[in-house]
This record gives C-alpha cells, sequence and structure tokens, in this order.
C-alpha cells in the first residue's frame, strides 16, 4: 500500500540511534533506484499508521521531499509488533541502550512487567533490570546525543554512565563538548580518563578543545627516540643477560648435548670479541 507521509505516526524514532555513514549510503540508493523494501506500520487512531520498522528510510524519503511510501501493515497490537520487529532485524545488532529504550517503552508505555519483558526476550529479569538501570542513569540529554549519532553508544555506556553516577553535573558539562567532535570511544575514553585526573583548568581545556588534549596525549606516551649512548647501555645490558642465561645452561648441562667442534668455534669467537669489547668499553669510561 502507498501512504502520505503525513500519514505516518513517527512516535517510536527515539528508540534508534542514527548511524550518519548508513544513512547517506541509504539516501544514495532511494535516490537511483527508489525504494525497494517497503515499511512496516500498525494501524493506530484517526486514519493515521504507526511506524514500526523503516525510519531510516522515511528520513530519507523526506530529505528527497518525496510524499509517500510504500508500506505493508501488520494486524498485530503495537507492542507485539515491536517485539516482533525486534526479532526480525539481523542488519545491526542493538546496542544495550537501544535495548533500554525499547524495555523502557514496553514497561512505561504498555506496562509489561520486568518479568513479563525477560520472558518475551528470552532472557533473565536481571539483564531486563540492568537495562532499564542504564536508562535511568544517563541523562536524557546525553541519549539524545546518542540517538543522533554524535556520541557512540559504547563510549556513552562504558565511560559517561560512571561519570553520569557520580556527577551528573559534570556528565552534562562534558558530553556536548564530545560530541561535537564525534569522537570514537577510545578517544572518549582518553578524555574521561583525563578528566577524571586533571586539575579545574586542564578540565577547562578538555571541554574547549578535547582535540588538542588528545594530540598532547598521543605525544607524551609516542615513544623517545633512542640515543647512541641509550643503544649502548641496552646492548652492554642484553651481554649480561645473556652470559647468565647460557651459565644456566652450562649447569643444567646444554654442552654435553652440543655438537662439540661447533661449541668450541662459537666460544672462541665470543671469547675474542667480548674481550675486545671490554677493553674499549674499560678504555673510554676512564678517559669519561
Amino acid at each position: 500500500m502507498e501512504l502520505e507521509l503525513h500519514q505516518l505516526d513517527l512516535r517510536y524514532a527515539v528508540l534508534r540511534r542514527h548511524d550518519g555513514r548508513r544513512e547517506r549510503a541509504l539516501l544514495s540508493s532511494l535516490s537511483e533506484v527508489g525504494q525497494q523494501a517497503p515499511v512496516v506500520v500498525v494501524e493506530g487512531e484517526g486514519r493515521r499508521y504507526v511506524l514500526v520498522d523503516g525510519y531510516k528510510r522515511v528520513r530519507a524519503l523526506q530529505r528527497l521531499h518525496r510524499d509517500t511510501v510504500s508500506a505493508i501493515t501488520w494486524a498485530l497490537a503495537e507492542p507485539e509488533a515491536l517485539l516482533l520487529e525486534r526479532l526480525m532485524r539481523t542488519a545491526e545488532g542493538d546496542s544495550p541502550l537501544e535495548q533500554g529504550w525499547l524495555l523502557r517503552e514496553l514497561h512505561q508505555r504498555f506496562g509489561l512487567s520486568a518479568v513479563e519483558l525477560a520472558r518475551r526476550f528470552d532472557k533473565s529479569p536481571s539483564w531486563v533490570s540492568r537495562r532499564l538501570a542504564l536508562v535511568s542513569e544517563l541523562p536524557e540529554e546525553i541519549q539524545e546525543l546518542v540517538r543522533k549519532g554524535e556520541l557512540a553508544s559504547h563510549a556513552a555506556m562504558k565511560h559517561l554512565v560512571p561519570l553520569a553516577r557520580a556527577n551528573p553535573a559534570e556528565c552534562l558539562q562534558l558530553a556536548p563538548a564530545l560530541a561535537a567532535h564525534r569522537l570514537s570511544s577510545r578517544q572518549v575514553a582518553s578524555l574521561c580518563s583525563a578528566w577524571a585526573a586533571g586539575t579545574a583548568e586542564s578540565r577547562r581545556l578538555i571541554l574547549t578543545d578535547p582535540l588538542l588534549v588528545l594530540r598532547a596525549g598521543q605525544e607524551t606516551q609516542r615513544p623517545r627516540e633512542l640515543t647512541p649512548a641509550d643503544r649502548l647501555l641496552s646492548d652492554v645490558a642484553a651481554i649480561a643477560a645473556i652470559s647468565r642465561r647460557a651459565r644456566r645452561l652450562l649447569l643444567d648441562g646444554a654442552a654435553r648435548l652440543a655438537p662439540t667442534r661447533e661449541l668450541e668455534g662459537a666460544l672462541g669467537a665470543a671469547e675474542a670479541d667480548t674481550a675486545a669489547l671490554f677493553v674499549l668499553l674499560r678504555r673510554e669510561v676512564t678517559r669519561a
């Protein structure tokens, strides 16, 4: 069936995060070949239809200034349709945040208990409780950044939720500064660690120029180039370590197992080379 876009009720748009890369690819595809897969709706009130699946397609059609969308109607109640849509989705896995949004909707809007949700999702009640707690602990303003794709959901869960538990005000202060640069989870982790260990001045710098803080951190972690003196000390230490290891092997009887002629040759070369080295080292040390 063909529906006018204004007939759609988009109440569940808040249950999914935006993925800019996927949406750009979909926009290009719809522009070139048109809509290939119908969206899924259930009947709503007043000749309107509640969109269950196909929010990315609808957003792309809106950006292309299209007026209609191809749709199929499921003869199901809304909660059943939401559960079925999730079970059928295979393109990408939901993050725990998205799972939490769906669970909260089913719990608050439709009154499904944690026990019933666990049964419907084939999970334990604690699995349900943890995800409901996740979306209740993270401020709604930060969840909105995740929905828009400005903050990676994994980064928000792993690094911002602990900060929100400890200090919600600081979390609300930090999150927009991170979202403005669409940072990776690893970069968010670095900045959250710097925030936790930082002073008031360093925190101000994170808020105003987080990319500068990341570059400074990379410079401090970059290994310095070894000088000739560093390499000399390393080589002498390596000689001492090799000597200790060789002594242990000799004490364990390894010499009896080695070919005599090859061992004598290697011993002579090692003795000559190390003797020449020690003479030179002593002379240079004395001069120094």
